[in-house]
């Protein structure tokens, strides 16, 4: 019997092509089973879900609860320590607000009051004090005289103990003085930029528009 070489051939060519098929689907099974290696596939079952979120919800639990009554008891205490100390401190408050700027000067008043008067009208310094920037003399105006008198109090002439004259501004001081023995009481402001060395102070008020009226005293203490 006489073989066909071409079937011959072409069962070679066969085997050869499943051969090499074969040997190439294990060679990529093997590198696909090396690259997959530690790759797990995550775990989508509903009750290992449910687990891990009781979990979570548990730690979540676990912060401290304090009591209610506990938590009372330390607003109430926190409340009496501010109480007693603000007790404490209030009696010093109350003592340094009762301390009135003449107390604190109170040294330094010898000689006060200094009083003028002329034809039943008197004025007088009652006290001097210091404020920021400026000498304050306390100061009081009553007429016990017969009529009315009236004064501009830009007139009012201030000058020190070097013969320099100061300007000055009162506050409190009627324009209009009537005679009924009333007593008005006012300030007058001297900067102490112009006072410099100046240790005595002197005053001279006249009634406008007559000028009959003469109320001028001397040896004002300019209190530092």
């Amino acid at each position: 019997m006489k073989v066909n070489s071409t079937v011959v051939l072409t069962l070679l060519l066969l085997l050869l092509m499943l051969g090499s098929g074969v040997v190439s689907s294990m060679l990529g099974f093997a590198i696909g089973h090396a690259a997959l290696k530690g790759v797990t596939q995550p775990d989508i079952r509903p009750t290992n879900k449910l687990t891990g979120n009781k979990q979570i919800a548990s730690g979540k639990e676990k912060a401290m609860i304090l009591p209610e009554e506990d938590i009372l008891a330390a607003v109430k205490a926190e409340r009496s320590g501010k109480n007693k100390a603000s007790k404490v401190n209030k009696p010093k408050a109350e003592a340094v607000s009762q301390k009135s700027p003449d107390q604190s000067s109170s040294t330094s008043q010898a000689g006060f009051p200094i009083k003028s008067e002329s034809q039943g009208v008197t004025l007088q310094v009652l006290s001097a004090r210091q404020q920021p920037g400026s000498l304050l003399l306390n100061v009081s105006l009553k007429n016990q005289g017969n009529s009315s008198m009236r004064f501009l109090y830009s007139f009012l002439n201030v000058t020190d103990d070097q013969g320099n004259t100061l300007s000055a501004t009162t506050d409190g001081l009627p324009g209009d003085l009537p005679a009924n023995g009333q007593e008005f009481t006012g300030t007058v402001t001297i900067p102490n930029a112009l006072l410099d060395d100046s240790k005595k102070l002197s005053l001279k008020l006249t009634d406008y528009p007559d000028q009959k009226l003469q109320l001028q005293m001397s040896n004002i203490p300019v209190v530092k």
